[in-house]
């Protein structure tokens, strides 16, 4: 179907929802057609490309420029993970002077990958920042959102003690950067009815900073061949006269063959490695499910057996026994590859995505090792922050902080 995209791969190049594109298709703005193998409901990659519906913000990938700084920025990062955003960074030009994660497989992948980093394993909660004050450029941090308390009467930092949010302000408190980075789930934007969201950003405003508009990236945008997408919060100092601009994203989407096979994004095929396998039933469930689809592709005797109380239930669960295709992005991974809920099955094998494949779709070098067992390395993989993803990030900071 390479001359042809599918109704999800038309959304994700121009952004919209699926509705919105079978909208258009009525409006008579699209004109779907019938692919002559599959007979699936098609629309000519030409068409699409050459349409004013395609947003202006896109823009080609070879109108990127790659901007080097004269002086590295240094960051603190805190809830580093297995080193995803600071990779993507570090890629971009920036210097990460100190990075602190509690998880000790994570930790040991930082160390074992750069040994000149300078990683702290523990509880951010103990560790003393004042030290770096007016030392770094850019404090970063995907912190968890936690429930909050609104029992307080000011809603200012001290609400929020307890949460990981309340570590990450005070590390912009007592280190004073230049701009500050928090990144997290698209759900934080309506989370307790955006109530937690505009407590954040009063904080941060409390603390001399000026938020940006908070973003929602998508992955898939900035050569990562996942739908994955990520809030972003920005926050410059008041004091300083500094533009900062998201990224603007690409108009070109990669697949998974992209990913996994010699090309494009990698030189090489993907190299082996060990990786989860799926029960006998469903394995043999699984093999009954062609590339591109899910559980009501299955005979309507096995989908019940399948889905089981699930079946009688409203809604798509879109993401049960679903297998990935080679010509669309991967669904975002998830901390596990096998689960029912989430499945991601590979397009022609069935099983899971091995180790190797979970990180090639988060854009890891082959390079980057993973430490702990093979659980323990999908959820680092699956818990990261693509690295292209974190590169382009990292390049719009530099524009800003004008290094």
């Amino acid at each position: 179907m390479e001359d042809f995209l599918s109704v999800a791969q038309v959304a994700d190049m121009l952004s919209v929802s699926k509705q919105t594109v079978r909208g258009w298709d009525k409006q008579g703005k699209l004109n779907a057609e019938r692919h002559p193998i599959n007979n699936y409901r098609v629309y000519r990659k030409e068409n699409i490309e050459k349409i004013s519906l395609i947003p202006r913000q896109f823009i080609r990938e070879d109108e990127f420029q790659h901007l080097t700084p004269k002086r590295a920025p240094k960051c603190i990062e805190l809830f580093a993970g297995a080193g995803g955003l600071a990779l993507g960074f570090e890629k971009a030009g920036i210097s990460s002077i100190l990075l602190n994660e509690i998880d000790k497989h994570a930790c040991n992948t930082l160390r074992d990958n750069r040994k000149e980093w300078n990683v702290i394993e523990g509880d951010v909660a103990k560790i003393d920042f004042r030290e770096y004050y007016n030392k770094v450029d850019i404090v970063s941090g995907g912190f968890p959102c936690q429930s909050f308390s609104y029992a307080g009467k000011k809603r200012g930092l001290d609400d929020t003690r307890g949460t990981l949010f309340y570590q990450f302000a005070r590390c912009i408190k007592e280190t004073n950067p230049k701009i500050a980075v928090g990144e997290n789930v698209r759900g934080l934007l309506n989370h307790d009815d955006g109530k937690t969201l505009s407590l954040m950003k009063k904080i941060l405003d409390d603390l001399g900073y000026r938020v940006i508009e908070p973003k929602v990236l998508k992955a898939i945008h900035y050569r990562v061949p996942q739908k994955r997408e990520r809030l972003f919060i920005i926050a410059v100092r008041k004091d300083l006269d500094l533009n900062f601009e998201f990224p603007k994203p690409f108009d070109t989407l990669y697949s998974i063959k992209d990913t996994l096979k010699a090309g494009k994004l990698f030189d090489t095929d993907v190299p082996d490695s060990p990786g989860q396998k799926y029960p006998k039933r469903k394995a043999e469930i699984l093999r009954m499910v062609p590339q591109g689809g899910y559980w009501r592709d299955l005979p309507e005797k096995v989908q019940k057996e399948y889905m089981l109380k699930s079946y009688y239930l409203g809604g798509g669960k879109t993401g049960m026994a679903r297998r990935m295709a080679w010509d669309e992005p991967s669904l975002t991974l998830t901390c596990a590859p096998a689960q029912k809920q989430t499945e991601r099955c590979h397009p022609e094998e069935t099983r899971p995505f091995k180790v190797r494949e979970y990180a090639r779709i988060q854009t890891f070098p082959d390079d980057w090792q993973f430490s702990g067992g093979v659980s323990q390395q999908y959820k680092q993989i699956g818990n990261a922050v693509p690295v292209n993803l974190g590169y382009y990030m990292g390049q719009a900071l530099i524009r800003a902080l004008a290094y």
